[in-house]
C-alpha cells in the first residue's frame, strides 16, 4: 500500500495526549490525533466536522521515525500573579487568586511521519494540501510552527510503511558535536493488540474531542550509513 511521508520539524513541538486544564503534558512522538489534526488544518476541515474524508485520514495507518528525540523540557507559566493583578472570572467577577500553568514539550526535535493507506488519491490530497495549507500548521500547539517544511518532495511512495521509512535518508541537520546514527528508534501502530497503549485514535471531531485506544510498538531501524546527509 502506498504512504505519505511528513517531516516535522521546529524548536518546541508537544504532543499530549492526557492534557487537563492547567497541566499540559507532552509523549516522546507526535501522537495520531496530533497528526491528523495537522493535515485536517492543512485540508480546511473545521473542527466541528467529522467527515468521510477525516474518518479515511483517522483510519491510516502511522509509524514514526525519531531522527532527533530532542529533549523534554518544561515551561511555568504565571497569570494574573502580582500583588496588584486582578484575574477576571468566567461570570465576570473579579479575582485576586493568580493562575499557574506547567507546559511541557521537546526541544529540538525532529521526526519522520509516515502513514499507510489503500487511498493513494486521499494521500495524494494530503500532500498537496501541507504544500498549500488552508490554515496555520503547528506541531502540537498553535505557537509552535514548523522550522522546516511538512511537505517532503516525492513524499508519496508506493511501498509499505516501514519499507518507506528505511529507504529515507536521515532527515535532521547533522551538528558540530553530533555523530551520525547508524540505527533510528521507530515507534508503529500494532494491529495485534502488542506495545504500549495510546488513547489518541481519533473517534469524533476535534471540537467533540473523543479518543479511543491503539497500540504502538517500537523498534529500532538499521539507517544506511550512505544514505546519511543525502537530499530529501
Amino acid at each position: 500500500m502506498p504512504t505519505l511521508l511528513l517531516r516535522l520539524a521546529g524548536p518546541m513541538q508537544s504532543w499530549g495526549t492526557t492534557s487537563r486544564f492547567d497541566q499540559r503534558d507532552t509523549s516522546k512522538e507526535p501522537s495520531k490525533s496530533g497528526v491528523i489534526g495537522l493535515l485536517a488544518a492543512a485540508l480546511g476541515i473545521d473542527r466541528e466536522v467529522w467527515n468521510d474524508e477525516l474518518k479515511s485520514l483517522a483510519a491510516l495507518t502511522m509509524a514514526v521515525r525519531h531522527d532527533r528525540p530532542g529533549v523534554l523540557k518544561r515551561d511555568y507559566q504565571t497569570a494574573g500573579c502580582a500583588a496588584a493583578d486582578k484575574m477576571r472570572r468566567a461570570n465576570g467577577s473579579l479575582s485576586d487568586d493568580g493562575v499557574t500553568s506547567q507546559r511541557h514539550y521537546l526541544a529540538d526535535a525532529v521526526f519522520l511521519v509516515g502513514l499507510e493507506g489503500a487511498d493513494r488519491n486521499l494521500l495524494e490530497r494530503a500532500h498537496a494540501a501541507l504544500q498549500n495549507p488552508v490554515w496555520l500548521l503547528a506541531l502540537g500547539r498553535k505557537s509552535y510552527v514548523p522550522s522546516e517544511p511538512v511537505w517532503l518532495d516525492n513524499s508519496v511512495v508506493d511501498a509499505p510503511l516501514l519499507e518507506a521509512l528505511a529507504a529515507k535518508p536521515w532527515i535532521a541537520t547533522p551538528r558540530r558535536w553530533e555523530s551520525a546514527p547508524e540505527r533510528l528508534l521507530v515507534s508503529i501502530e500494532s494491529q495485534d493488540g502488542s506495545g504500549a497503549l495510546r488513547m489518541d485514535q481519533p473517534l469524533s471531531s476535534f471540537a467533540e474531542r473523543r479518543f479511543g485506544a491503539r497500540y504502538v510498538r517500537s523498534k529500532w531501524m538499521a539507517l544506511p550509513q550512505e544514505d546519511i546527509n543525502a537530499p530529501v
